[in-house]
């Protein structure tokens, strides 16, 4: 059991990585630097629960009382009544008949200092609020208000928001790429093992028969995907023309896909879609003809990368990408989550809330998406500056589609 990560040890790697969209660390203490004293503890149980209402809305997270704003470990130098007082913050500062999806609540000893742990899952069946009835999301590191009814979510919904947290029995350390995910335990945090890297990203944890695998690090990092989700792949169909036809009239000019794990997914696929963004030839201002992709390539990367993080893998379908004559269609299988709406993600305000909680948390600390939430922004930033149409966000029971369209090869002048 050498590589059980003791909690202790795990929330030092936390503290160390520092603040993010999963993770906040609160002062116990107020006043000057040279005469700091205890908070009111009614202003830290508000805190409390503020931060983890937001993280159970938004995708988890973990919040540290004790640490300062620099990583300093001061401490919670309260009596043992009122630290009891805070770790029931959790249940007295929160909407009457609500019970957060807590993990851990714990006083620990870091440093020869008492900080207080807390982590949240995300929510999957209600949308917790305040006492006063607010409701509080995650965005980028801030806590902020919403204005969201308390929905019930539809079963699929609650399926797909849960699929990726799941212990799988008989999955062991053998059915992962050991190579991969030692590489991106070496990036984490030099000399973590493998084994200590998975649980501290929440992806395994130890039990008394030895250490259990979620589902989310098969579906990042698994030998044999097939074996665990035959359906993770992309779909690349290329028409001829502005729609699809059947019958007499097929327009399909090619069909293919591949597969492989989420990580083997974001490389294999981009490489595949990359020839899809075909160069068109424009008469340039020197009177040269000038060969130009007709899509900005990272505003296609960043909608494929989204379509592959927060698809719905509980669903049976693969994603697909249809590459018409004036458009390109990246369709995600699963509905956009019920918490948010078209409108959020054209506002380009950075609203997120993440489907795969678990996934999108790994390809953010490994550096592989951007800031949570910037990506809707990118992609239309990126159409914008290249003077292309603002792209088409759509989604119904089944899918979740980003249109990226082209120009015409010719402007009337040039032809």
């Amino acid at each position: 059991m050498s590589d059980v990560l003791i909690l202790q040890e795990r929330i030092r790697n936390s503290i160390f990585v520092g603040e993010s969209d999963f993770r906040e660390f609160k002062s116990a203490l107020e006043g000057k630097p040279d005469s700091k004293r205890p908070r009111l503890v009614k202003k830290i149980c508000e805190d409390i629960a503020e931060a983890l209402v937001a993280f159970a809305n938004t995708d988890g997270g973990e919040l540290v009382i004790g640490i300062e704003d620099d990583i300093t470990i001061t401490g919670v130098p309260h009596s043992e009544e009122d630290i009891e007082t805070m770790l029931n913050a959790v249940n007295s500062h929160i909407f009457h008949g609500q019970e957060l999806p807590i993990v851990y609540k714990l006083k620990l000893r870091i440093e020869d200092k008492t900080i207080l742990f807390f982590q949240v899952d995300k929510g999957t069946s209600e949308i917790f609020q305040l006492p006063d009835g607010r409701v509080v999301i995650r965005k980028d590191k801030r806590t902020v208000p919403v204005r969201i009814k308390n929905l019930q979510f539809e079963q699929q919904e609650v399926r797909s928001r849960e699929y990726d947290r799941h212990l799988v029995d008989g999955a062991t350390l053998n059915d992962l790429n050991i190579e991969l995910i030692q590489n991106l335990a070496d990036t984490y945090i030099k000399g973590l093992t493998v084994e200590r890297y998975l649980q501290q990203l929440g992806l395994a944890e130890y039990s008394i028969s030895g250490l259990r695998i979620r589902r989310a690090a098969l579906l990042l990092f698994a030998k044999d995907i097939q074996r665990w989700h035959p359906r993770s792949q992309v779909r690349f169909i290329r028409i001829n023309g502005t729609e699809l036809l059947s019958g007499d009239k097929y327009n399909v000019l090619s069909d293919e896909f591949i597969q492989g794990n989420i990580y083997e997914l974001i490389f294999k696929a981009w490489e595949m879609l990359r020839p899809y963004l075909a160069y068109k030839t424009e008469f340039g201002g020197d009177s040269k003809f000038e060969q130009k992709y007709i899509y900005p390539e990272d505003a296609c990367r960043e909608a494929l990368l989204n379509a592959i993080a927060h698809r719905d893998y509980s669903n049976s379908n693969g994603i697909e990408v249809h590459i018409l004559n004036d458009r390109m269609e990246i369709k995600s299988p699963g509905a956009l989550l019920s918490t948010l709406t078209i409108s959020d993600l054209e506002a380009l305000d950075n609203r997120h809330e993440s489907r795969n909680a678990k996934i999108a948390y790994v390809l953010k600390v490994s550096k592989l998406m951007r800031e949570m939430g910037e990506g809707m922004k990118r992609i239309f930033t990126l159409m914008l500056e290249n003077k292309l149409q603002k792209p088409k966000l759509y989604s119904n029971t089944v899918w979740f589609t980003v249109t990226l369209f082209n120009k015409s090869d010719f402007t009337p002048l040039q032809q």
